[in-house]
């Protein structure tokens, strides 16, 4: 989604990348992973300062004159691949050049990045967590979401984050403990922060995975994958919330009411932020239009 909106919108601010990815790398890469953009390209990945980018973003004692000479050396230096080549990996180069010189010559996405501009009781409200990741999985980090706030309020169009390490083959009783009180702290706060600053009606805050547990616990104490059933939370975004939708069975195994499909609530969100699921096309590296969603209406529930 993040990497559509860049496509279909754009950067809302030119110093602030549409597109924002804060979980670092993972050591199973799908954990701390954003997405990658598929046919979209690479100018439209998500953009990751976590970590040793931090460093990259400001300039370390060169001055513009001589950021100036380097760009106009790299441009020289690319002008022959990009007037050969065919498959559309130089023009997504470019458009990483020009947001990495744009991102260097200005301070505001440094400065949305740093938590020290935030004043000391709303970073006590946050929390820290643990900024380390949790085994092979991503960071149990607080903190990350009072920067998707402030990516958020300086121009960001999609924010997203990793926590932890859910999947709990094994001692599930255990990790839940250890994930579930610091992840709601930082997502409930993260909502009440949005709703006092006025900006709840403007943001929309999902919180899902790709599938949900199985509803009984194996011989290791854990819970395994299970396609049937799964959940998210949605809050804010101008929807219609403070509501559930659908129901399972007592296990939580099956669905006994109002079955929610992933591409309803791309549709939803979509449909919220001014762009019609159904009738925008984005071509393929064939050229041939591929929509948003396949067929799948916004919720009236939500809308």
């Amino acid at each position: 989604m993040g990497s559509v909106l860049s496509k279909v919108q754009g950067s809302a601010d030119s110093q602030i990348p549409a597109f924002v990815g804060l979980a670092p790398k993972a050591g199973h890469p799908p954990y701390g992973s954003p997405g990658d953009p598929g046919f979209l390209g690479t100018a439209h990945s998500a953009f990751r300062p976590t970590g040793p980018g931090m460093e990259d973003m400001t300039l370390n004692g060169m001055n513009l004159d001589r950021l100036g000479d380097r760009a106009g050396l790299l441009d020289a230096f690319d002008q022959f691949r990009r007037e050969t080549d065919n498959s559309g990996l130089m023009d997504g180069m470019d458009s990483f050049t020009q947001s990495a010189f744009g991102l260097l010559t200005s301070s505001k996405l440094a400065d949305a990045l740093n938590l020290d501009k935030e004043s000391p009781k709303v970073r006590e409200r946050y929390g820290k967590g643990d900024p380390k990741n949790f085994g092979d999985g991503a960071p149990r980090n607080l903190e990350h979401f009072l920067m998707a706030r402030r990516l958020v309020e300086a121009g960001a169009r999609c924010v997203t984050l990793n926590f932890g390490r859910w999947d709990f083959h094994d001692h599930n009783f255990k990790g839940m403990r250890g994930h579930a009180p610091l992840f709601d702290r930082g997502l409930s706060t993260l909502i009440e922060d949005l709703g006092e600053r006025g900006m709840l009606d403007d943001v929309a805050v999902v919180a899902w995975g790709e599938f949900g547990r199985t509803p009984k616990i194996n011989p290791n104490a854990g819970r395994d994958h299970w396609p049937a059933v799964g959940c998210g939370l949605l809050a804010g975004g101008g929807m219609n919330t403070g509501q559930v939708i659908g129901a399972t069975d007592r296990l939580g195994g099956e669905v006994s009411e109002r079955p929610v499909h992933f591409g309803e609530v791309f549709a939803t969100l979509y449909h919220q932020m001014g762009i019609d699921p159904n009738n925008t096309t984005i071509p393929d590296l064939g050229g041939r239009p591929q929509y948003l969603v396949d067929g799948h209406q916004p919720m009236p529930e939500l809308i």
